[in-house]
């Protein structure tokens, strides 16, 4: 099992997946590691949409200019919320469906699956394919599967990938 330091530390974003099926047992850790994300006030004010129909995540990548990577996953993970931008929607709805975000993706990467985040920019293609409400948003899939590379899921971190502490952290003010 992968240490949680050692999974922050470690992932890397896969865009490359073999052809082998993510089992159900890893997908449903996946999708609890995100329904058990924090969020405010408890709402959870999001809802998964699983697709793992090989037509159905190619078209997926049509939702966005770097979305290609979706086309070639085991599974893509529609990420579904109220809509952000109406007039009463609080503002910590993008930071609760990150945080459920970097759950899902992390637990994938302790089973040695990959994924990689794409952002839905064809919002009208999104609702077609998926068919959720007029009320709610789509703004992010995440692909999941097998890297292709398994070399990967071990490459050590790429030196100078993280910008140091030391020119990102205040003391007290700016």
């Amino acid at each position: 099992m992968v240490e949680t330091w050692e999974a922050v530390r470690t992932k890397r974003m896969v865009r490359r997946f073999s052809d082998r099926p993510v089992e159900g047992a890893a997908l449903q850790r996946i999708l609890d590691a995100g329904r058990h994300a924090g969020s405010s006030k408890n709402l959870q004010r999001w809802e998964f949409i699983v697709c793992r129909d090989r037509e159905h995540v190619r078209q997926l990548a049509s939702v966005g200019p770097w979305a290609g990577h979706v086309a070639k996953a085991a599974i893509a993970i529609a990420l579904v919320t109220p809509n952000p931008a109406a007039a009463d929607a609080p503002l910590s709805v993008m930071f609760d469906l990150g945080q459920a975000a970097q759950n899902m993706m992390l637990v994938a990467w302790e089973l040695g699956i990959g994924s990689c985040p794409a952002t839905v920019y064809e919002h009208d293609r999104a609702r077609e394919l998926l068919g959720y409400p007029a009320s709610h948003h789509c703004e992010y899939l995440l692909s999941f599967g097998y890297p292709a590379n398994p070399a990967e899921l071990t490459a050590p971190p790429r030196p100078g990938g993280r910008r140091p502490l030391s020119e990102l952290v205040h003391e007290e003010r700016w």
